[in-house]
């Protein structure tokens, strides 16, 4: 049985995390920035509007 064509999402993503977790601290804080700013970017736009003072 071949896992990886089962579960190829699972897979990538292992790959991901310990490629990120060889990293020395230094890049992995660049990597967090750069995530946390790509999800800022991609944030709706209609989210927290309800709690904003108008």
């Amino acid at each position: 049985m071949d896992t990886t064509k089962e579960r190829p999402g699972e897979v990538e993503g292992l790959r991901l995390i310990r490629a990120f977790l060889s990293l020395p601290p230094n890049k992995r804080a660049e990597v967090i920035a750069f995530v946390e700013e790509l999800a800022r970017a991609h944030a709706r736009p209609e989210e927290g509007k309800e709690a904003s003072p108008r």
